[in-house]
């Protein structure tokens, strides 16, 4: 039976990642805020967690000087490094994605065990056009091991306005790109694609149902809220992420039936 990954963002101690495991997520994944704060003594020994258990552990560092980065992987070791540079301007325009493929490439000469995740942008439905994310994606091709689909939201479009919640960036917006689009790239791209932005308990099921992806990624809609009702960040919510990991997992179950009932 296919097993869909689930992979589980902002957690930051071991006793977060330890709760993780229990609820059967896959990958687990800490969060590096900035260059210069980049030693956390708690996201290391949360990597060591998980590095004795079934799950992977995978780092967004919010950075990409080449040097940091190489010092990063050596000093976390990680099983997976995940670049999510927005790759585009307000315009939908490419962006350092030279840069970021020459990294890429030092990570891979350098650190060959370590697993590439990296983020292809996609637009909320209806404002697909303003990015070919295909493009970004065969540009990357070579260099990564993982895709990741996420939403991005670009300055003036109608009906956000807002730019992204870290600048320069792809994520943690809670908005779901357009499926239709996530999906194609799931069906052209040679590597796994794992599916983001805005996946929650409610909607998981329905996307691994239409887009089959190898993994969904869920941040922003398994975090706790605060009494407003906003997202906390870096307070995961282990009801929800428990809701996920169930939901994913009956999805599987009757992509299974589906499949059994088509050979039959």
């Amino acid at each position: 039976m296919k097993h869909t990954i689930v992979q589980i963002y902002e957690i930051q101690t071991p006793e977060e990642a330890r709760s993780m495991v229990e609820a059967g997520v896959d990958h687990i994944g800490g969060v590096l805020t900035s260059e210069t704060d980049r030693q956390d003594p708690q996201i290391r020994r949360a990597v060591d967690f998980v590095r004795r258990t079934p799950a992977k552990s995978s780092l967004i560092p919010l950075f990409s000087t080449p040097e940091s980065v190489f010092r990063v992987i050596d000093e976390y070791r990680p099983d997976m490094i995940h670049f999510c540079e927005a790759l585009a301007d307000s315009k939908g325009i490419f962006e350092i994605c030279e840069e970021l493929v020459r990294l890429q490439e030092g990570v891979r000469s350098r650190f060959p065990e370590v697993r590439i995740i990296r983020s292809i942008p996609i637009c909320p439905p209806g404002l697909g056009d303003r990015v070919d994310s295909p493009g970004l994606a065969r540009m990357f091709e070579s260099v990564s091991d993982y895709f990741l689909t996420d939403t991005l939201i670009l300055s003036g479009a109608e009906p956000v306005r807002e730019q992204q919640p870290v600048n320069g960036f792809v994520g943690i917006t809670g908005r779901i790109c357009d499926w239709d689009l996530a999906a194609e790239l799931v069906r052209i791209s040679p590597l796994p694609v794992i599916l983001a932005g805005g996946i929650s308990p409610d909607n998981v099921a329905e996307a691994v149902l239409k887009i089959q992806p190898f993994g969904v990624d869920s941040c922003t809609a398994t975090n706790q809220v605060d009494a407003d009702g906003r997202p906390i960040r870096f307070r995961k919510d282990i009801q929800k992420v428990r809701r996920l990991v169930s939901e994913t997992r009956r999805a599987d179950r009757i992509l299974a039936e589906r499949s059994s009932l088509s050979l039959n």
